[in-house]
């Protein structure tokens, strides 16, 4: 039986209002309501390693959704890090702090790791994707180029791989694609199935 047949008795639901995440799932076929909650501070303890971070991150959010975990409720987080060594590259806040992260990836490999969890009221699953990106020496002119003509400030180390500057800078990765567009989602779609399979 397909995934999508096995969800059609819960209430899917992903909680996250990436327009990327959407569209992965979406394109998986399955059928999900997507719901929002505002002011999740996004702190972590200082003795996490990389991959920790992202699963703690994906987990916190995973905590807010409790009350609206009905019995057939699943609901599904995700939260996408980018690391430059141990440095996390978070959203830049502004047009100088994304200049800086294009900076510091240009000419140089990082990671991207996206935590996922899977919550049921009845049990939680946690589990993270890890993709190698190697840019290419970036100019200064392509770095101000995307950053004007694109929307780097939504985007966890400033810069989508779907992009303009994914397509001119970046010259290998190495593990998911997606999982740099901040969904892993051949590991979803296994996870889950195992999930509801269980």
């Amino acid at each position: 039986m397909l995934l999508a047949q096995k969800l059609e008795k819960y209430d899917l639901i992903l909680a996250s209002q990436s327009p990327r995440r959407q569209q992965l799932l979406s394109d998986l076929g399955l059928k999900f309501r997507v719901l929002v909650k505002e002011g999740i501070d996004e702190i972590y303890p200082d003795n996490l390693s990389n991959t920790e971070i992202a699963v703690y991150l994906a987990k916190l959010k995973a905590k807010n959704y409790k009350s609206e975990l009905n019995v057939n409720g699943l609901l599904i987080t995700a939260d996408t890090i980018v690391c430059q060594g141990t440095q996390v590259l978070n959203k830049p806040k502004n047009k100088e702090e994304a200049h800086e992260m294009l900076q510091l990836l240009s000419d140089n490999k990082h990671e991207v790791i996206t935590g996922v969890c899977l919550k049921t009221s009845k049990q939680e699953r946690c589990f993270f994707a890890k993709t190698k990106v190697y840019f290419k020496e970036l100019t200064e002119d392509e770095i101000n180029y995307y950053i004007s003509h694109y929307q780097p400030y939504d985007k966890a180390g400033s810069y989508g791989i779907q992009e303009w500057i994914g397509f001119v800078g970046i010259t290998k990765i190495e593990g998911s694609y997606f999982n740099v567009m901040g969904l892993p989602v051949q590991l979803v779609y296994e996870k889950l199935n195992q999930f509801v399979s269980e």
